[in-house]
């Protein structure tokens, strides 16, 4: 097993993060710290702990780094943790036992990929991330963010996608649906990944009793404006790289009230202009993203989003109403059925 940190500088969180990964009771074959450009020493820290690092050269972002590290792995399981996230001793152990978990009677014989139950840092109390859902409206929610840890979040099940924030895979997954899309740069790239992954039938498990601790943007920060202007971006990157025209016109509605209503929510952080900023650049670039070779069809498409709306919907009733899915759903006449 190989395990890859992309790290780009806060070398005190990868110190920390390294010495989880040393207590580990599933061996490790190696840890690849790819080193996006930093300037603290990141690459020097992770080498005299025992790492080997891949120095980048010069910032690419988080799928660029996870990429390289995909490539230099020879292993047949690869784990992807970022640098601000503390494991569980036994995390390594209870995914690989969630991949070899039968998906379901007559299906294939293992998962593609498995992650656990991620709680907040500086609330454990609170989950941080469990598994990715997708809207139709191209929004995307790591299911049960912000949410008080509760029964609902003990349960394993089958997923569809999940957040690259730790997670652990079958390196044939990505010889299958390929390597993340590194025109994302960093942020959904992995719902993209998820999307793929649903697409060709291939999904994962999650284990809640694999348990990790995530700072979360733990580099710039939740709202930062770069944050914000790549997650609007690549907000539309989804919309064009996957919505068939016919897909794209039975979802307009949902789409301008998922993108204007997230739109609302960085202008109440003060974030309106990066926003702006990013539905630009992806409107600029949607030709430039927009692969009709690639784009699955439209009824394949609906039923992944369909399956997505519900679970955000089962989650909202058992965890607590959410103000951006009350509205979504309550203007988009109560979601995909």
């Amino acid at each position: 097993m190989t395990v890859i940190v992309p790290v780009w500088n806060r070398r005190e969180l990868l110190e920390r993060l390294l010495g989880s990964l040393r207590a580990q009771t599933q061996a490790i074959a190696e840890i690849l710290v790819v080193d996006d450009g930093s300037q603290d020493g990141s690459a020097e820290l992770a080498e005299r702990l025992g790492a080997r690092p891949i120095r980048m050269g010069a910032h690419g972002g988080f799928a660029k780094a996870v990429n390289r590290g995909i490539r230099e792995s020879r292993t047949p399981l690869i784990a992807i943790v970022n640098n601000d996230v503390e494991l569980a001793p036994d995390w390594l152990e209870r995914l690989e036992r969630g991949l070899e978990t039968p998906r379901r009677p007559g299906g294939p014989p293992h998962n593609w990929f498995a992650t656990g139950r991620i709680l907040q840092a500086g609330d454990p109390s609170r989950i941080d991330a469990t598994y990715d859902a997708l809207c139709r409206g191209g929004t995307a929610w790591r299911v049960g963010h912000a949410c008080p840890d509760g029964p609902q979040f003990h349960v394993a099940r089958e997923i569809q996608s999940t957040p690259f924030t730790a997670a652990l895979f079958h390196t044939a997954l990505f010889a299958k649906v390929g390597l993340l899309d590194e025109r994302f740069e960093s942020y959904l790239e992995d719902v993209d990944f998820g999307l793929r992954c649903a697409l060709a039938g291939c999904s994962g498990r999650y284990v809640p009793e694999a348990v990790a601790w995530h700072a979360g943007s733990a580099t710039l920060g939740r709202w930062h404006p770069e944050t914000t202007r790549r997650i609007a971006r690549n907000q539309v990157f989804l919309i064009a790289k996957h919505y068939p025209a016919r897909m794209f016109l039975r979802c307009a509605w949902p789409i301008a009230v998922a993108q204007a209503l997230w739109g609302l929510l960085a202008l109440r952080h003060g974030r309106g202009w990066p926003w702006l900023r990013g539905k630009v650049e992806g409107l600029r670039r949607f030709p430039e993203l927009r692969d009709r070779a690639l784009q699955a069809p439209a009824s394949a498409l609906a039923g992944i989003l369909a399956t997505d709306e519900r679970e955000i919907r089962r989650v909202q009733r058992e965890s607590g109403q959410n103000l951006y899915w009350t509205l979504y759903f309550l203007l988009t006449a109560g979601g995909a059925k």
